[in-house]
């Protein structure tokens, strides 16, 4: 796709499913068609980000990289046809289909200008890079709720430290990698932060299971084993031992800092580096540091220790401060629960409403679309969970977990970073809750601006029901 590209050719990448290793060739494509996933698999959330058009989850395609080319309906596509993607409808084209692209006009402007002026809720924006953040923030957007720090590695020869620190045997060797990692997470930060001055960036430490960095070619496996100067054999062995059975349930998130503490330090120094150097350029920094995958207090609390004392030796380093805010990425039923114990020492919560809702129904994310059409034909579901916030199971458990949180801590800020962020009927959902905010993808953010203000407006005329009597009259 990235030759292709280099050509001056459109391409529309098609994947049974990607992984981070695809974002390059999914930054330079027109569209993306995946086999596999469904609203929040990789595919969906990345393209949503990039403001690419995406069908996640075509069943009824089937790819053989082979001979480059998909079938469905009998018909064989090969690689240099020309197929369109409409990416509301899921609908596949044979051949080209002329496409034009979206503009904000003035018209749009002030209305969603009104918009925020009767909205309660701030609308933030899931983003990873400074052009992200600058679309975002054209598009209205008052901060960022979400940057994902893994998908960083993915771009030229990062990913090679990445690898090396993963693949250490000892703690020396994996201190030495995540040096190399670190001006490279720096440097990063402070794009985002010049993009977002004067408003608030919450980065998420590293979230992914280990093995999604690691190379499973053998030209790959070969060239780490040259940088780390070990045999083919041992990089081999150390690939095989990180799989996991069921990795998003297993060894990530705040497993990842807990078991190697040295992450997290790298990561906060990393964050908060970046944010004096931007502060002493002028620019005005709000920095957030989000633990991911909290299931217990004592998970929390020992990560934000370890991003405290790792904040006060850099100020002691630097020879100064700057003020930043600790909190829990709630997306394991057991935090929402037991959020009153999180909450006393968190600054703010942000629910991942993609896992929790994976986790409180049990279903996979990328694998719910095989059987979610049998459950909407039967009415088992009315909608996609994946899509639209399930207020009876996953909205009581935001909802309990809001006000478990203000009851011991009532100056919690609390937001959603999920997909949800950007659906119109969760938002009205979570304007009810009494969110401080929500957080979708940058092309997302306008119509999340109109909902916001929608919600009041649905929830004043709720409370302001006139009398039978004047409805009479």
């Amino acid at each position: 796709a990235a030759d292709w590209h280099e050509e001056g050719k459109k391409v529309i990448l098609v994947r049974l499913e990607t992984s981070p290793e695809d974002l390059k060739g999914m930054n330079v494509s027109e569209g993306i068609l995946t086999a596999r996933g469904g609203m929040t698999s990789h595919a969906a959330i990345v393209a949503r980000g990039m403001g690419k058009c995406c069908i996640s989850g075509s069943n009824a395609i089937s790819i053989d990289y082979k001979n480059r080319q998909f079938e469905t309906g009998g018909k064989i596509y090969r690689e240099g046809d020309w197929i369109s993607l409409n990416g509301t409808t899921g609908d596949i084209y044979s051949g080209k289909i002329p496409t034009q692209n979206p503009e904000m006009d003035e018209d749009l402007s002030d209305l969603l200008n009104l918009a925020d002026s009767i909205a309660t809720m701030e609308v933030r924006t899931n983003a990873d890079t400074p052009h992200d953040s600058l679309t975002a923030r054209n598009f209205g957007a008052r901060g960022i709720g979400l940057t994902r720090t893994e998908h960083m590695f993915f771009e030229g020869n990062q990913i090679v430290a990445m690898r090396e620190m993963i693949l250490s045997n000892t703690m020396e060797e994996r201190k030495r990698a995540l040096a190399k990692i670190l001006p490279i997470q720096r440097e990063d930060f402070e794009g985002i932060f010049e993009a977002m001055t004067g408003l608030p960036v919450t980065i998420r430490l590293l979230d992914p299971p280990l093995h999604e960095f690691l190379p499973q070619d053998e030209s790959s496996q070969k060239e780490m084993a040259e940088t780390m100067g070990v045999s083919v054999e041992e990089i081999q062995e150390k690939v095989n031992s990180l799989h996991e059975t069921n990795p998003m349930l297993g060894h990530r998130g705040c497993r990842l800092g807990i078991t190697y503490p040295e992450i997290t330090e790298m990561q906060t120094w990393a964050i908060l580096e970046a944010a004096l150097n931007m502060k002493n350029k002028g620019f005005e920094v709000i920095p957030e540091i989000m633990v991911p995958l909290i299931g217990r207090a004592k998970e929390f609390n020992q990560q934000a220790e370890i991003i405290h004392q790792t904040a006060e030796r850099l100020f002691k380093d630097k020879g100064d401060r700057i003020k930043y805010k600790v909190g829990a990425m709630i997306e394991v039923p057991r935090a929402a629960l037991t959020s009153d114990l999180i909450a006393e020492k968190a600054d703010f919560f942000s629910y991942g409403t993609n896992d929790l809702t994976q986790m409180t129904f049990g279903f996979s994310r990328d694998d719910f679309g095989k059987f979610y059409p049998s459950y909407l034909k039967k009415g088992i579901l009315t909608a996609d969970p994946f899509q639209q916030v399930d207020e009876n199971g996953v909205g009581r458990l935001v909802h309990f977990s809001a006000e478990k949180g203000r009851s011991t801590n009532p100056d919690i800020k609390l937001g959603v970073c999920g997909e949800h962020g950007g659906n119109p009927e969760s938002i009205h959902f979570f304007h009810k809750v009494g969110l401080n905010y929500v957080s979708c993808s940058p092309f997302r953010v306008p119509i999340a601006r109109l909902a916001c203000a929608q919600a009041v407006i649905k929830n004043e005329k709720k409370i302001a029901k006139p009398e039978r009597s004047a409805i009479m009259a």
